[in-house]
């Protein structure tokens, strides 16, 4: 009888995480300590040679956040994780070991604001360049491509308009380039969506929402599929290439598909030190045993709340792929059958002072600029977030005057109506 595969539930509670060997504590202990004592001089010359694995500094490695890092991997259908301190340091680190002074990469212009600023403006400090296409335009992408590209980046579904992107075929661009297609997985999370199983060669979260689900904690992850050759060329040379701080050591041949992983580990977690908390790992493990449970609850209530507001008189429009007349909605259904995840906008009929009206008046939902906590969460992005832009600019960054973000929690679907209802009663 051939060994049965866990499910996902199964995996979310389980994977990479043992009893503790020492005290036998069933959760997953949390490892507060800087470092970790050597066995003797050979051992720790094999640890820092990368000839064994092991604990040396919780900077580069630590035993509560292995767990966190293989869990996220099983999840995903990846060979191996690298947690972060953040989404934000996940997306530096791994266009660190990618990219060199003047290369280039594509990205989908629907993207969480803060990843569009960080690539427009502090990438440009490193010399690396974005080139922006149109998700709803795929040849846009294959028109952005030129011989100074290095990878290809995507949201699977876009913060925070609902875009879901057409995964596969953006794939199918990025292998003829020859280069990584890297998707940012943060809002549907791999219940919703895998992307490695539509060609992403590289996954990323920032964990701080959904897949730690509670708002209380930081964090970010990267994900190796262990898909793409790169020793293909020498495009990638801090992995194709021998390493002269690890005696020579060509990264890809010495670990095959998880050395993406490694890279991004002993390359540039180890100088750059975005590294995640022992204690920001244990609050996101325990966040992760119940993403299936919680995910089902967010997008049944989130399809609920779009549902009423569609309807409602003062609201003009309501992006949400999970409607059935959303234009995202047969996108939805490919790539994210189990539900369109939370987050969604619309467009209120009454313009700025609508807006700001709606977050002043509503009591169950918070105002605030977060995303995937267990409460729900609203903001109104011209009057706060991109409050410094003119109003043609803010129309071309997705937060219009008349535009409302909603984050759906799970409380009672009919409360979360309700507060919206009456908020917006005149």
């Amino acid at each position: 009888m051939s060994e049965r595969i866990p499910g996902f539930a199964t995996l979310a509670i389980h994977a990479g995480a043992q009893p503790d060997p020492t005290t036998g504590a069933r959760a997953t202990p949390i490892y507060q300590t800087t470092s970790y004592v050597f066995e003797d001089v050979d051992h720790a010359a094999s640890l820092f040679g990368l000839s064994t694995f092991g604990n040396i500094y919780t900077r580069i490695g630590n035993p509560t956040t292995a767990v966190l890092e293989e869990r996220v991997a099983a999840l995903e259908g990846g060979t191996a994780g690298l947690a972060t301190a953040s989404g934000h340091a996940a997306q530096m680190t791994t266009f660190h070991c990618l990219l060199q002074p003047g290369d280039e990469f594509v990205a989908s212009r629907k993207l969480y604001g803060g990843s569009i600023n960080q690539f427009t403006h502090a990438f440009k400090n490193f010399g690396w360049n974005v080139v922006w296409a149109d998700p709803d335009d795929i040849s846009s992408f294959e028109r952005a491509v030129s011989p100074k590209t290095k990878a290809i980046f995507t949201e699977s579904i876009a913060n925070p308009g609902g875009v879901i992107t057409d995964m596969g075929s953006v794939a199918q661009i990025a292998r003829r380039a020859g280069v990584p297609y890297i998707v940012d997985n943060t809002l549907a999370t791999p219940y919703l969506c895998k992307p490695i199983d539509h060609g992403a060669d590289i996954v990323i979260h920032s964990l701080t929402k959904f897949l730690g689900g509670h708002g209380n904690s930081l964090g970010g992850m990267i994900v190796d599929a262990g898909t793409f050759n790169w020793s293909r060329d020498r495009r990638y040379p801090m992995l194709s290439e021998p390493r002269p701080e690890y005696q020579g050591i060509v990264l890809h041949e010495t670990f095959g598909n998880f050395a993406f992983a490694i890279a991004c580990r002993v390359l540039a977690l180890r100088d750059i030190g975005a590294t995640l908390s022992p204690f920001n790992s244990f609050l996101i493990l325990t966040g992760i045993e119940t993403l299936p449970l919680r995910m089902r609850t967010h997008c049944d209530n989130a399809l609920a709340v779009a549902e009423r507001l569609s309807a409602h008189p003062q609201v003009a429009w309501v992006s949400y792929p999970g409607l059935p007349g959303d234009r995202y909605h047969n996108l939805a259904k490919t790539y994210c059958p189990a539900g369109a995840g939370a987050v969604f906008t619309f467009g209120l009929r009454g313009g700025y002072e609508a807006g700001v009206k709606l977050v002043s008046k509503v009591q169950l939902f918070s105002h605030l600029a977060n995303i995937g906590d267990t409460r729900s969460l609203i903001i109104h992005p011209a009057s706060t977030t991109h409050r410094q832009l003119t109003d043609a600019q803010k129309i071309a960054a997705g937060a219009g005057p008349d535009v409302v973000r909603l984050s759906i929690g799970l409380e009672d679907k009919e409360d979360i109506i309700a507060d919206l209802e009456q908020a917006l009663a005149d």
